[in-house]
């Protein structure tokens, strides 16, 4: 009988890994890349024997595929996966092609905003609980590679609608829905349902045993609640105690988790992570723990000495009484909407800018007028923020380089304001990454003290 022959397409972490785990199950393997394959991963091709080829697709040998792998990058109207779909060939994500090979519990998060921030806290609980527990999806290391090389009993996975997509029979022990605003609207044909179809795959094929943690006053899950069925145990959380809420604040300000097996009180100033939104992270990855067991002590304690993610909120300098705040992690609307609600209330400068993805910015509208003395455009094209904002505040600058906008916010800022880069926009215009973007950020504002 011929191997099963398995073709990856994207040459990342994600595909890396399930290239691996394909070549440990006995199959042929091939994995092809349209772009440039980063050195240490073709380093690890290489070393496992892996055939692969970057710089283009040779549609002979990615074809005669019985399944194919695709890297959540890939937009399905690529070129060549309109040549896949003509052919017939079964398409899944990384994470569908581990969920194969492993008994381990899977607590998986998504949302617009707040996943890498809730996976990172839940992960922090767990890990210092003493469970054998692995991190994955868009954050750690590959789901697949940990599956075939570092197997764990628990995953804690930060799964994107992209990722979404393509799993079918994978399943979520727990699954958690922080919110859906919306995001990457070019990929889902401006249709905001197409969206929410794909985020709502992460309740696919839970049962009884299984639990569902979501924000309770999302208008939008309420809506799509409303219209599909999951056999999942229900775990809301909201700001305040409303029927059924399994989180909330009391009135004597304290986080409160009442799950069948846990009742839990921590003071919500104790909480290491401040703001509204930090707030809805530090339930969700709380009730995330609860019905993991977790002892008591241990969910109290992660939850009030972790330490937060970078590029999200992340301080980086306080020059001449003026604050720098990283937040080039917000690269949609709601990301910038969230920094905003937890800002003072004048004062800020606000650096907006990037790869806009079909955004409405009236969404900030009414927090940008409360809070912001200044907006400072940064990016190569600024026409649609200048035509929005021009009027809303009381300055505006255009500016094409980080260094242009950080010597801008420099200029404009007096002791007791904020300067706050939350561009709400993707970074692919004049940067590899929102990582790049943050830490250009970052050492442009301390150079300023030199």
């Amino acid at each position: 009988m011929d191997k099963k022959r398995i073709v990856i397409l994207g040459g990342g972490e994600s595909g890396v890994g399930a290239a691996i785990l394909a070549k440990d199950k006995g199959m042929d393997v091939y994995l092809s890349d349209f772009g440039k394959i980063a050195p240490r991963y073709t380093a690890a091709l290489e070393a496992e024997g892996i055939p692969y080829e970057q710089g283009g697709h040779t549609e002979e040998l990615i074809l005669n595929a019985d399944e194919i792998i695709k890297s959540p990058g890939i937009a399905p109207t690529a070129p060549i996966m309109l040549k896949v779909a003509e052919k017939k060939i079964p398409v899944i994500s990384e994470i569908e092609f581990a969920g194969r090979y492993t008994k381990a519990k899977m607590v998986c998060i998504t949302g617009s905003n707040g996943k890498t921030t809730t996976t990172l806290l839940t992960y922090h609980i767990l890990k210092n609980a003493g469970i054998d527990v692995g991190l994955a999806g868009n954050v750690g290391k590959s789901l697949a590679l940990q599956v075939a090389r570092d197997p764990h009993d628990v995953f804690v996975i930060e799964l994107s609608s992209f990722q979404l997509e393509n799993m079918y029979d994978f399943k979520a022990n727990i699954a958690v829905m922080l919110n859906i605003t919306p995001d990457h609207m070019d990929r889902y044909e401006y249709k905001m349902q197409n969206y929410v179809n794909a985020k709502f795959r992460i309740i696919r094929n839970q049962t009884t045993e299984d639990a569902f943690i979501f924000w309770q006053d999302d208008p939008v899950i309420q809506k799509q609640l409303r219209q599909v069925t999951t056999e999942a145990r229900m775990y809301p959380f909201s700001e305040h105690l409303e029927p059924n809420t399994d989180a909330y604040v009391d009135s004597d300000d304290e986080l409160v988790f009442n799950t069948p097996h846990t009742s839990l009180r921590i003071p919500r100033k104790n909480l290491s992570l401040h703001g509204l939104h930090n707030l809805y992270n530090s339930m969700a990855a709380g009730l995330s723990a609860c019905l993991l067991d977790i002892k008591k002590e241990d969910i109290r304690k992660a939850l009030e000495d972790f330490e937060g993610v970078e590029h999200r909120l992340e301080p980086v300098e306080n020059i001449d009484g003026v604050r720098y705040i990283n937040d080039s992690k917000a690269t949609n609307v709601n990301s910038c909407w969230y920094a905003l609600e937890s800002m003072p209330k004048s004062g800020v400068v606000l650096i907006l800018g990037g790869k806009d993805k079909g955004n409405d910015y009236s969404e900030i509208e009414s927090l940008v007028k409360e809070k912001v003395k200044a907006i400072v455009c940064m990016g190569k094209d600024n026409a649609k923020l200048l035509d929005f904002f021009t009027s809303k505040v009381p300055a505006i600058y255009d500016t094409h380089s980080i260094e242009e906008a950080v010597e801008t916010c420099h200029k404009i800022s007096e002791s007791g304001d904020t300067v706050l880069l939350s561009p709400c926009c993707a970074s692919f215009d004049l940067f590899k990454s929102y990582e790049d973007r943050g830490e250009q950020f970052k050492n442009t504002v301390r150079n300023l003290k030199k």
